[in-house]
């Protein structure tokens, strides 16, 4: 079964997703990373996120110290479907707004996740719609 990407059910379904994998191993650069993430334009309204540790989670943290604002479709494009190449097109584009440490996502750009995590990526993107 599939569901809409950032929707009450995905993020459910994630959850459980998460539980199961257990220990994810980021690496070492990831391990202190924290992003905030609105994501615009779902049918929900603006959905806020983070990354942590290299792993979407639902809500901001208090102790990020970058937030990304992008639309949906990109953010899909980045954290769904790994994307890399929408992320310098995000940018140029100006679709993606930085506030804050822009270094922070300069740390992410050369850091590969660890096997669990990328098991993880796989296992979401077979639970997310097209």
């Amino acid at each position: 079964m599939s569901f809409s990407f950032l929707s009450d059910e995905w993020f459910a379904e994630v959850e459980k997703l998460k539980a199961a994998a257990g220990d994810l191993q980021p690496p070492a650069a990831l391990q202190d990373l924290v992003i905030n993430i609105v994501v615009t334009g779902s049918d929900w309204g603006d959905r806020n996120l983070s990354l942590v540790a290299g792993n979407l989670e639902r809500g901001h943290q208090d102790n990020a110290p970058t937030t990304l604002t992008l639309p949906l479709v990109l953010a899909k494009r980045l954290f769904i479907d790994n994307d890399q190449s929408a992320g310098m097109e995000g940018f140029m584009s100006g679709q993606i707004r930085v506030e804050g440490d822009m270094s922070k996502l300069m740390s992410m750009q050369m850091v590969q996740p660890s096997e669990p995590q990328r098991n993880l990526q796989k296992a979401i993107l077979g639970i997310t719609a097209g």
